[in-house]
This record gives C-alpha cells, sequence and structure tokens, in this order.
C-alpha cells in the first residue's frame, strides 16, 4: 500500500493485566477494543465504538446464538465509558468478528472511499496482543489486523529528535500544542502501575486524543500522508542460509523448552504478530541428533527481536517457553550451510520436509518412493514433490550413509498422510518419520559432513599396548605362578598350605593377592618362586587341586599356570591375560584387556626381616638410586593417576594413564630390589629409604605419600620429603620417603 488510504481506524487494546508498556507481556486475555473512524480527505471523525469482551467461563463453544453479542448503542452522556456504542461480546472470537463487521458497515454507510488501515499508539496493541491471542487460541483474525499504522512513527517523521520509546499519545499531544485534560487524562509515561487493570473510560480518552493528533498531522504544516503502514506476515517462510551471510546479533533470539514434536511453523505461531526472516527459524539438535527443545529465531529489525524478547514463559501448549538473546554467530552455526546439492534441495517454496530416520544402509531412492506409494494399492498413497528430486540423503563425508533422509512434499495433507507412516517398516527396519524445517537439514548435513562437535572417545586400552610395548615378550623367565579361581575367603595362609611343600620356594614378599575394585578378592593370586624349575613343577603337581579355606565350608578347585614376572606386572598394574593362552605358555596380544585395577594385599601375612643387600657409603647409594630411576616394568610401580575408578577408556597415545585414584597393588618385585635404601645414620629410628620418582609438583605433600605406602607399617613422623639431598640431580621429584625394614604386607 502505498497511495494514502481513506480511512484511518484509530484503535484501542486493554487486557485484564498489565498496559502501557508492558502491554501483552503477561499474556493476559483481550477485555476491551475501542476504534473510531477518521475520513482522511474530509478530516472528519465517526462515532466511537466499544466492545467488551467477556469470555465464556464454561468453555461451552460448540453451540453459539445469537446472544452472544449484545448492542447498545447510547448517547455519549449516557454510556460509563463515553463511548457512542458499545458491544458485549462472549469470546475474542466474536469480538474480532463483530469489529470487522460494524467496521465494515460504518465505511460502506460513509459512501466515497474503501480503503481503509488501521492506527494505534505502537506496535503493542497488533503485534503483542490481537495476534498472540488469537493464534493461541486458533481463532482466525481479520484480514485489517495484518497492516496498521505506527502512529509513533509518523509522528517522529517530523519531530526527528522525539525518542520513539518515550513517545505516547499524551507526549505527542503536548508536542503539537492540543489541549489535554489532565485531570481525567492518563498518562503512560506518569509513575502509575502498569500491572494495574485500566478503568474503561482510560480507553476511549486515548481513542479521542489520538484522533486529535491525527487530524493535527493531516493539517498544515505537517500535512502528512499516511502511505506506508506497518506490515505483519500472514505466515511464516522457509529459506536457506548461507555461512557467508552477515546476520545482526540484535535480531537473534534463543527460545528453550520447545516441545520435542514442534515445528518451525509451531515457532512462527508462538511468535505471531512478529514478522521472522526468510529461514529464519532454526531447531537445535543434541549430540545425538535428536531436538533438544532448543531453536534460534532470526527477526528481520531489532524491534522485533525486543518484542520477542517480551514473551519470555509464555506458553506454547502446557508448556512455558524462555525466551533469550543470542547472536548472529549462534544463528549460522546452526543454520547455515555451504552445500549446493542442500540449497538445491531447500530452493523450491511451499514445500513440507520430513525427515527420515533408521533407513537400512542400502536403501535407493526407489525404495523410499515405494515406502510412501505403495505399488500394491492397499495403503494410502503420498508422493514426494518431485519424486527423486525430492530426496535427500544423509551421508558422512566419505559417502557412507547415515541412515538419515529427507523428503519433499507438496502440501499439508500429503505431509500429514507421510507422518501416518512412522515406524512402519522399510525392509526389515521401522522408519522413523518426524516433520522437520530447512534449519535442520542444514544442521544435519553440516552435523554429519564436518567435524563432530564433541570428539570421539578415546581408543581403549587393548589398542594402545601395542603400541608402547607394554606387553611382555614371549620369552620371558617363567618363575613365578598365577592362582586362579581360589576361594573368595582364602587367606595367605590357605596359599601357603595349598603349596605344601613349595612354601620353602617362595620369595620373600612373594605372595600378591588381586583384589577388584570394591577391594573384594577376585580369585586371583601370583606367587613369586625363587627358580623357574620349581614353578613349574609346582604347576604340574598343583594344577586343579582343591583348595580348602579356613574362613569358609567352601572349597574349589585351583588352577596354576606358570607365568613371568612382566606378566603379573601387567596384570597388577590393570591389564589382563588370555589363560588359555598362558597356559599354552604362548600368549597372543589379543587376550589382553582391561580389568578392575588391583589394590593392597591384606596385611596379615609377613616374612623374616629383610637382610640389607646394598651397601651403605653414600657413593653406592647414590649410584644404586641412580640405577633404579627406570626399572623393568615388571620391578616397579606406576605412579597413580588421578582417574575415576572403572573409567573405560584411555588416551590413544604413548601414554599411558593408570586408574589407581582408589587402589593400589602390592608391589611386584621385592622390596629389597625397588629403590629400597638402607637408613642414614643421621635418621632418628632403624630403617630403610623408598625412593618414589614422578610425584606431581602440586601434591598435598605427606598425606599423599601415607595413602601410596597404606597398609605397611611405618611411623608417621618418618615420612620425609627432600628438598635438599645427595641424589638431586638423579631425583626431578625431590621426594625420599623414609620406611621401616620391618614389611608386614605381601
Amino acid at each position: 500500500m502505498t497511495a494514502q488510504v481513506d480511512y484511518l481506524v484509530v484503535v484501542f487494546t486493554a487486557t485484564s493485566g498489565a498496559s502501557g508498556e508492558l502491554l501483552g507481556s503477561d499474556e493476559k486475555d483481550l477485555v476491551q477494543l475501542v476504534w473510531q473512524l477518521v475520513n482522511v480527505n474530509t478530516k472528519t471523525l465517526g462515532r466511537v465504538n466499544e466492545i467488551l469482551i467477556r469470555p465464556d467461563l464454561s468453555d461451552s463453544t460448540e453451540e453459539k446464538s445469537d446472544e452472544d453479542v449484545v448492542v447498545e448503542c447510547k448517547e455519549e452522556d449516557e454510556s460509563s465509558s463515553g463511548a457512542d456504542c458499545m458491544y458485549t461480546a462472549a469470546s475474542l472470537d466474536s469480538g474480532l468478528n463483530m469489529f470487522n463487521l460494524q467496521l465494515t458497515n460504518e465505511v460502506n454507510s460513509a459512501g466515497a472511499g474503501t480503503s481503509l488501515c488501521l492506527c494505534t499508539d505502537g506496535q503493542l496493541h497488533i503485534r503483542q496482543v490481537i495476534h498472540p491471542e488469537a493464534a493461541s487460541k486458533n481463532i482466525p483474525v481479520p484480514d485489517c489486523f495484518y497492516s496498521f499504522f505506527d502512529l509513533r512513527k509518523e509522528f517522529k517523521n517530523h519531530f526527528a529528535t522525539s525518542d520513539l520509546k518515550a513517545l505516547n499519545a499524551h507526549v505527542m499531544a503536548e508536542s503539537l500544542s492540543l489541549p489535554v485534560d489532565v485531570s481525567s487524562m492518563w498518562d503512560p509515561s506518569a509513575n502509575q502501575d502498569p500491572l494495574s487493570v485500566l478503568p474503561a473510560e482510560v480507553a476511549v480518552q486515548q481513542v479521542r486524543l489520538m484522533t486529535s493528533i491525527i487530524l493535527s498531522l493531516l493539517s498544515e504544516p505537517y500535512c502528512n500522508s499516511f502511505s506506508n503502514p506497518e506490515r505483519v506476515n500472514e505466515r511464516f517462510e522457509s529459506g536457506t542460509c548461507s555461512k557467508m551471510e552477515k546476520v545482526c546479533d540484535n535480531t537473534v533470539i534463543r527460545a528453550r523448552g520447545l516441545p520435542w514434536q514442534s515445528s518451525d511453523q509451531d515457532i512462527a505461531r508462538f511468535f505471531k504478530g512478529l514478522n521472522i526472516a526468510k529461514g529464519g527459524a532454526a531447531l537445535c539438535l543434541n549430540a545425538q541428533g535428536r531436538r533438544n527443545g532448543e531453536a534460534l529465531v532470526r527477526f528481520v529489525s531489532e524491534e522485533h527481536r525486543d518484542l520477542a524478547l517480551q514473551r519470555h514463559k509464555h506458553h506454547m501448549g502446557n508448556r512455558y517457553i524462555e525466551v533469550y538473546k543470542a547472536t548472529g554467530e549462534d544463528f549460522l552455526k546452526i543454520a547455515g550451510g555451504t552445500s549446493n546439492e542442500v540449497a538445491m534441495f531447500l530452493s523450491r517454496e511451499d514445500q513440507i520436509i520430513v525427515r527420515m530416520r533408521g533407513l537400512p544402509f542400502n536403501a535407493t531412492h526407489d525404495d523410499v518412493l515405494r515406502f510412501f506409494s505403495p505399488e500394491d494399492g492397499s495403503k494410502e498413497t503420498c508422493p514426494i514433490s518431485g519424486g527423486k528430486d525430492g530426496i535427500l540423503f544423509v551421508r558422512y563425508p566419505d559417502g557412507r550413509p547415515t541412515g538419515d533422509a529427507f523428503v519433499l512434499f507438496a502440501c499439508e495433507e500429503h505431509a500429514q498422510c507421510a507422518l501416518r507412516k512412522h515406524k512402519e517398516l522399510l525392509g526389515k527396519r521401522y522408519i522413523e518419520l518426524f516433520k522437520s524445517t530447512a534449519a535442520e537439514v542444514q544442521q544435519v548435513l553440516n552435523r554429519y559432513s564436518s567435524a563432530p562437535l564433541i570428539p570421539v572417545a578415546p581408543a581403549p586400552l587393548v589398542s594402545v599396548l601395542p603400541a608402547v610395548s607394554l606387553l611382555p615378550p614371549p620369552g620371558g623367565v617363567r618363575d613365578c605362578l598365577r592362582l586362579r579361581g581360589l576361594p573368595y575367603t582364602a587367606s595367605i595362609e590357605d596359599i601357603l598350605s595349598f603349596l605344601g611343600e613349595f612354601t620353602q620356594d617362595v620369595r620373600q614378599h612373594g605372595v600378591h593377592m588381586v583384589l577388584n575394585q570394591q577391594g573384594r578378592p577376585s580369585g586371583d593370586c601370583f606367587i613369586q618362586m625363587t627358580s623357574a624349575e620349581r614353578a613349574l613343577q609346582a604347576s604340574q603337581r598343583l594344577h586343579k587341586h582343591v583348595m580348602s579355606s579356613q574362613r569358609g565350608a567352601n572349597s574349589r578347585y585351583v588352577e596354576v599356570f606358570p607365568c613371568s614376572t612382566d606378566e603379573m606386572g601387567l596384570v597388577l598394574m590393570g591389564g589382563s591375560l588370555s589363560h588359555t593362552h598362558t597356559h599354552a605358555h604362548t600368549r597372543s596380544r589379543s587376550g589382553t584387556g582391561l580389568s578392575p585395577p588391583p589394590c593392597l594385599s591384606p596385611p596379615s601375612y609377613s616374612f623374616t626381616p629383610v637382610q640389607q643387600i646394598l651397601p651403605t657409603d653414600a657413593a653406592a647409594a647414590a649410584a644404586a638410586a641412580a640405577a633404579a630411576l627406570y626399572p623393568p616394568m615388571g620391578q616397579m610401580l606406576l605412579a597413580p593417576r588421578p582417574l575415576h575408578p572403572g573409567h573405560p577408556y584411555y588416551p590413544a597415545s604413548a601414554q599411558l594413564y593408570m586408574n589407581y585414584s582408589a587402589y593400589y597393588p602390592s608391589p611386584p618385585g621385592s622390596p629389597t630390589t625397588l629403590g629400597f635404601f638402607p637408613a642414614h645414620s643421621s635418621m632418628s629410628s632403624p630403617g630403610g629409604l623408598v625412593r618414589m620418582p614422578g610425584l606431581p609438583y602440586n601434591g598435598s605433600g605427606v598425606k599423599e605419600l601415607i595413602n601410596a605406602v597404606q597398609g605397611y607399617q611405618y611411623a608417621p613422623e618418618d615420612a620425609l620429603i627432600h628438598a635438599h639431598g645427595a641424589v638431586h640431580a638423579h631425583d626431578p621429584a625431590r621426594t625420599l620417603l623414609t620406611q621401616p625394614k620391618e614389611w608386614v604386607c605381601i
């Protein structure tokens, strides 16, 4: 509409809630609609009409009669609100129909000219009151409500210095030097409570004041031409958005709490009255490709974005929707695309998009066409728009199918028919169907064609072990025994009784009970023998013999296998061995996997005191310390790592992180060969030193060291962290822990 209209319809609305600049923000129903006709050509006024909308509390809308609308035409002084004619409607639907009917009759009776357009004080009456309530109640709105003049913007054309947000009818009247009855006029800019309900006569007074402002703008010296009205989009237009497009940050909002089955049309209905940009409703997907209840919406201007923020916590059905500010970058991440194939697919307008999920990987275009249009004709047919061109398969960058596809339908009827095939079979798989959007198509394609938003879980330990050479060589000396299938109540004394004559061949501190992650016996045990010959003899004689437990009545046969020190160390460090291959004296790498981290053996068995085997002079001790920096795997205890117990993955790198935050294994080697040094002469009590390299610099000190040696007898005052000493150059963490010679834990 570019030519000046013949009639302006000055409209003012009031709800049962907030007024002024908060009108419509509390989602209250419309209760009053007042209007007056202005003849632009003759500059004459019509009568003031008022409709009071009183919703039917019985919610009975099945039967409607002429009694739904009551017409009362009175003289101005007889009406309580000052209106010339008053109408009472039982619902919003009947009120809007009555408004349209009475307005049409009045224009037709005037004779000359038929073009008309509404005029309001600001945007709220049309965009935040009429359209949102009608959309939520599925009520059709008369065509006249889709275009209107904003009196504030028309006024600002002649008073450019005015602040548009601070304008109202009272301010405009004062600027035009119009008489205002301050005693009876309601001033929105005054310190009045915007949450209070307006008196009935205020709406009529506002309409009369607005008509005076319009007549003044039509006259000299302004001669305003009402020719460019505001527009309200009748429907949402889908479209594509390029990643190279620039999106203003002040036009985007984020909506949260959407129902999972909502579409872009549902979002447009929620923001009815506000103009969303073409393709500006983008549903967000989670890491699994499913909708997460969020959407990014792009509006045509900052003014519409600000009005959308006022709908925070308005309802969509029985759910309230949260509305927040967002950025243009956020919108482009979701809705932006670069694929020419997608652009061609979405280039057709007025098409309904349906997403298919769970397709067989070998599904073709013909399979999809037959799915929606069966050849036997026994089921409903819903032809795909464009045939094969209306089908878009989603694939990985290497061309592999993902099981997703999008199809186009020409009308809503065909789309609804297609959605009724939800979970029907295609081949041997049932297919999930959802109504989709252009932005969702872009988002799904972007997700599969680029790097994942959430990194893939790191490779498990199995794939790491061969790379870091942690597996023991097959030809190692098998001077250890592995006992499998022990009674859960078996103690170390029961194990020694089971070994019989081979007990004398057990090394000092050579019995290692393996406990599970909960600290309970796992049924496994490792024993270090003095020689490989005695270990082989013990395995041949004791294999599958029965072991009894003194603490329980149960008894079980025990499997006994010879193994090497490295294999024992691997299990104690969190790995596992293939028992079948171990028994055959050959072990395959494929038998290595993850097992719960072991913990300390019970401190209920002790050997005789350890003999000092290292020299006592300081030089020899320092040399031994340097040699013990990097012992073989079977003779060292890896430093604990701060990972949660039972973490199933390890990083795919050369660094191996073991999960010992809760439990620690007993040392695979004898303490006499694990960095064990004689005590310095300055020590207060006899004992030895245990060197613990690799401690973290930001550790808590003595407390962590005490936890590391739990189960061993020591005096707390013997824990000493050295910051200076003779082995600085070989001790990056500069840590020595004093330890008595009597090691009582096996």
